[in-house]
């Protein structure tokens, strides 16, 4: 056989094993063996297909729920609870802080009583004796005291804990920052 002929045939046969192997990682799918070959000779379909199957880049770490900002910014805005918990309280009388208490108290309660429905983990009251069973959720149920064993455990309940119902926030308006708990008031002169 002639050189050139040998080297037809190998080229042949190799092109031939080729196309084999890509049918077969292709899953025998004659449909996804046309979108291969497609993508060989079209840069622009190359180019899309390309971006569905690179992830994009994350621009940055994900940004943190803004709900639990907003019940902070609303007991803010409707008892001006932060302004109490960073003001240093020392030079106040506990009379001049009970007032303010007081008034910092009703409004805050109101304001959650309206906004954000809570409802006690267990019905129990406190002092009675409760039974903790096994498979507990443990974010909803505190062990403390001598922990020992295995549940079913019995004891006394101290706190019943709170759940959110149901939460009646608004979600701010499109473009303002949530992590602005309240802005800053400036009066103009």
């Amino acid at each position: 056989m002639d050189p050139s002929a040998a080297a037809t045939l190998g080229v042949i046969g190799t092109l031939i094993v080729v196309g084999i192997g890509l049918f077969l990682a292709a899953g025998g799918d004659t449909a996804r063996l046309g979108l291969a070959y497609r993508c060989l000779r079209d840069e622009a379909f190359r180019t899309k297909v390309q971006a569905l199957l690179v992830p994009p880049k994350p621009t940055g770490p994900p940004k943190p729920s803004g709900v639990p900002v907003r019940v902070l910014a609303l007991l803010q805005r409707e008892g001006r609870l932060l302004d109490f918990l960073l003001e240093n309280v020392q030079p106040y009388s506990d009379e001049q802080i009970g007032a303010a208490v007081r008034d910092i108290h009703r409004q805050c309660q109101a304001a959650l009583k309206e906004k954000v429905i809570v409802e006690p983990v267990l019905p129990q009251a406190e002092g009675e004796t409760v039974q903790v069973p096994a498979g507990f959720d443990p974010s909803a149920i505190r062990l403390t005291g001598n922990v020992t064993g295995q549940p079913p455990f019995s004891g006394t309940l101290r706190h019943h804990g709170w759940r959110v119902k149901e939460l009646k926030l608004a979600a701010p308006p499109e473009g303002q920052d949530e992590m602005v708990l309240m802005p800053a008031e400036v009066e103009l002169t």
